[in-house]
C-alpha cells in the first residue's frame, strides 16, 4: 500500500507531519506534505484521519484491488 497525497487539497497546516508515528512526513517549500519513504509507512492511517482537508490518502495495490483503488477510514463523530 502507499500513501497517496493529493496536493491541490493540502493546505500545509501540518497536522498529518505532527501526528505521523514514524516521522515520516514533512513540509517542502511550497508547504505541501510529502512522504519521506514510502516502504516505511506503517499504514496505520494518523495522517488520513488527521486531515481535514481530505488530502491523503491509502492507496491500494493492484494486487488486492482494482487499479486506483483507495482506502479511506471512516470518519464518524
Amino acid at each position: 500500500m502507499g500513501l497517496w497525497i493529493e496536493r491541490e487539497k493540502c493546505i500545509g497546516c501540518g497536522e498529518c507531519v505532527d501526528i505521523c508515528p514514524g516521522d515520516l512526513l514533512f513540509l517542502d517549500n511550497e508547504d505541501k506534505v510529502v512522504i519521506r519513504e514510502q516502504r516505511d509507512c506503517w499504514d496505520c492511517m494518523s495522517c488520513i484521519k488527521s486531515c481535514a482537508q481530505g488530502a491523503l490518502t491509502l492507496k491500494l495495490p493492484y494486487s488486492i484491488a482494482d487499479y486506483g483503488a483507495t482506502l479511506r477510514p471512516y470518519m464518524g463523530k
